[in-house]
């Protein structure tokens, strides 16, 4: 085989493809145990880390963001909506051209992606709409004649780094700790683009860090202030000549009395609750959560009408169109990253280099509104339109009937008619097409008997089938 090159001009190590190259070690660098940033954040030690991010060190804001998926109930919905709206739209291969090498090219690449796993694993690699980056290993099965991907395996954000150089290159860290080039044709990189400027900066977890802790010291301020005044004061009573057997006695009932609910005290002591007075707006804490999770789906999801109740119907449509825009945006940036780093390696290791390749393309499908369809075909049909009734079983998503099917058929419908009916079927007789057809048929052939100056107007063929063609004055 010929030395491959990958879309850098970086050779293509084959023996390096066989192995794994960034696979989880017990006493390297590349370790499954992580830190926890979020214990104890302050603004101070938020500030910090995110510097920390940019000067190169990413470690600390990569554990934080995957804190926040597992902490915060709010932002980890919106996130996985959107990662999970996105790995199940529809996913095609279009040939680079109609040529037969190009068409078996597309055909490889769709049999690659028939794989049951591969929408969770395309979720994994919109682990970057959070972080800003992925990595995905791809492990490939080179045990019969063709390599294909035995599967894409999810790395550990933490086991790479940018280079200082551009701040944009991907490096894997080895298990010495030195920074390393990734090897050509052994990773699915994606890089999500939510703004303009250094990927590592462009994950959403990074503006929503803030709202984290800002939540995080509200809620806590919330259990203490419930703790506080969620439950009436107790307090116990005993008389002078209380012993203090008797002072204990009674202080481990009012403190037991809020979870036991009952108690036993001697008679001459005696429990008081005193309700706390509250003033001022106690839905305070309720209402800067609430806010800030708005800002959470504003900042993942470009809008709130799906998230929050009490949303007008209206307003609710409006912001799923803002949302189909971010999703429209998520699948062409996945389409990239999927064409690039699978579809040209298993072309070239399969069918060799060449000058184009094979296009996977994510996207939805567009919605077809089949009342109106079928309000144009009923006023359309009776006129003449020709229509093959295939390609309307298809937009309907009805499969042809097989010759002895029961079909249904319009009232006052024969068999006989139905073979040759509206769609497709010669022009009725009564029509206005069919009235041209007759009035030009007595002057034909030949050419149309017409008065002088006179030019014909109908949208006939400019070819009739004798070959004569129309002609103007």
């Amino acid at each position: 085989m010929p030395t491959l090159f990958d879309h850098l001009g970086r050779p293509v190590d084959l023996g390096r493809l066989r192995e794994e190259e960034a696979g989880p070690t017990l006493t390297g660098v590349r370790q499954v145990m992580s830190g926890h940033p979020a214990q104890g954040l302050t603004p101070v030690r938020l500030a910090r880390l995110l510097r920390d991010a940019e000067d190169g060190d990413p470690t600390a804001y990569l554990e934080l963001a995957e804190e926040m998926e597992e902490k915060d109930c709010h932002y980890r919905s919106v996130l996985g909506t959107r990662k999970l709206q996105v790995s199940g739209l529809e996913i095609t291969v279009e040939a680079a051209t109609d040529a037969a090498e190009d068409q078996r090219a597309a055909d490889l690449v769709r049999d690659v992606l028939t794989r049951d796993e591969l929408r969770d694993e395309l979720f994994d690699v919109l682990d970057a709409v959070g972080k800003g980056f992925s990595l995905t290993e791809i492990i490939w099965d080179v045990e019969g004649r063709q390599w294909t991907p035995q599967r894409l395996e999810w790395r550990d954000p933490r086991w790479f780094a940018f280079a200082r150089e551009d701040g944009r290159t991907p490096l894997l860290r080895s298990e010495g700790g030195q920074l390393v080039p990734l090897s050509p044709y052994k990773y699915v990189a994606h890089i999500h683009k939510s703004k303009s400027g250094l990927p590592i900066r462009g994950g959403l977890a990074r503006p929503v860090a803030w709202g984290y802790l800002f939540k995080n010291f509200d809620i806590k301020s919330w259990v203490q202030f419930a703790e506080i005044f969620g439950v009436p004061l107790r307090v116990g009573r005993y008389g002078p000549g209380a012993t203090e057997s008797e002072k204990a006695t009674l202080l481990r009932a009012v403190r037991n009395i809020s979870t036991d609910a009952a108690a036993i005290i001697p008679e001459s002591m005696g429990i008081e609750f005193i309700e706390a007075k509250l003033s001022g707006n106690v839905t305070l804490f309720r209402e800067l959560s609430e806010f800030l999770d708005r800002q959470t789906s504003k900042a993942v999801l470009g809008q709130t009408g799906t998230t929050d109740v009490g949303q007008h119907v209206g307003t609710a449509d409006a912001h799923e169109r803002v949302r189909g825009d971010i999703e429209a945006a998520d699948a062409r940036q996945l389409s990239i990253a999927l064409t690039r780093d699978v579809a040209r390696p298993v072309v070239d290791l399969n069918l060799g280099p060449r000058r184009l390749y094979p296009r996977i393309k994510v996207f939805r499908p567009d919605e077809e509104d089949m009342d109106k369809l079928a309000d144009r075909l009923v006023k359309l049909v009776p006129l003449g339109l020709q229509v093959e009734a295939s390609i309307i079983r298809d937009k309907l998503g009805l499969p042809d009937p097989p010759p002895d099917a029961v079909c249904l058929r319009a009232p006052g419908e024969t068999a006989e008619t139905a073979a040759t009916g509206a769609m497709g079927a010669p022009v009725a007789t009564g029509s206005p097409r069919a009235a041209h057809t007759r009035e030009l048929a007595g002057a034909w052939p030949g050419r149309p008997s017409r008065s002088p100056g006179t030019r014909w107007t109908w949208p006939w063929p400019r070819s009739w089938p004798n070959g004569n063609r129309w002609w103007t004055r």
